[in-house]
Order: structure tokens, then C-alpha cells, then sequence
């Protein structure tokens, strides 16, 4: 997930961060029980770290922030989107995959054949997406 890496950012310092990076990047080799044990797990052994707050008398307000908020931001989101994670799993008659991949590489694909007419009107635009759609799938 993108927004993890965006939040603890490739090289964290902290361990519980690492261990959820790590965690998170292998999401695709792993089946849903064992992610969510694991996320379970990674939790319960970091639950103080991810709701430490601030102990810092000048600080008013009536809740003081949290220590690490990027690294709760991070696990929030994944605990928020655990469901839609899944869809791919719980749901194998759509035949889903379970990755992006070929959907980031078609519009890769895309992007470069619209770059490459880049005068055209929205109008034509329109009708070559279009055309290439059709014809591709």
C-alpha cells in the first residue's frame, strides 16, 4: 500500500514502522488469515507505541498528540481499508487479480499514446481512447 510507504517512508527508524512495511510489502504473497494474524499480532506487540502521547506540561490542549502519528496514520489505514484489501479474496467468481499491475501498465500504455497527440481536441481525445480500448479488450 502506497500510503503506508508514504507515511513511514522507505527506510524507517523505529521497528514497529519496519515491521509494518515489512508486513504491508508482503501482503501480496500472503493469504487474507495470515495478514490479518500477523496484523493482529504486530498490534498487540506495538499497541503502546502507536498510542503513546506527548508528555509535555506546555503543551495546552485538552488532548495532547500522539508521539508517532505518521506510524498511527499508517496503521489506521490499513486497519480502515482491511476489508476493501480483500475484495480480490472474497470474491474469486470476478476474477480479480490480486495486484494492479496489468491495470497500472495498461494505462501506462495509455498515457503514452494520448502524450504523443497532445494537440488534439477533448473531442478526438475522447474517440481515440475509445478506439483503443475496443480494440485491445
Amino acid at each position: 500500500m502506497l500510503i503506508v510507504r508514504r507515511y513511514l517512508t522507505q527506510d524507517p527508524e523505529i521497528e514497529a514502522s519496519r515491521e509494518l512495511l515489512e508486513l504491508v510489502n508482503g501482503i501480496t504473497a500472503t493469504d487474507k488469515e495470515s495478514f490479518i494474524g500477523a496484523f493482529g499480532k504486530w498490534y498487540d506487540k506495538y499497541r503502546d507505541v502507536i498510542n503513546e502521547w506527548v508528555h509535555d506540561g506546555r503543551i495546552k490542549r485538552k488532548t495532547p498528540p500522539y508521539m508517532r502519528p505518521r506510524l498511527r496514520s499508517a496503521y489506521l489505514s490499513v486497519k480502515r481499508n482491511m476489508p476493501l484489501l480483500w475484495t480480490f479474496y472474497d470474491h474469486p467468481e470476478t476474477g480479480l487479480p490480486n495486484t494492479n499491475n496489468a491495470l497500472e501498465g495498461f494505462f501506462s500504455d495509455l498515457k503514452t499514446k494520448v502524450r504523443v497527440h497532445s494537440g488534439i481536441s477533448k473531442e478526438h481525445r475522447k474517440k481515440l481512447l475509445n478506439e483503443y480500448i475496443r480494440r485491445h479488450y
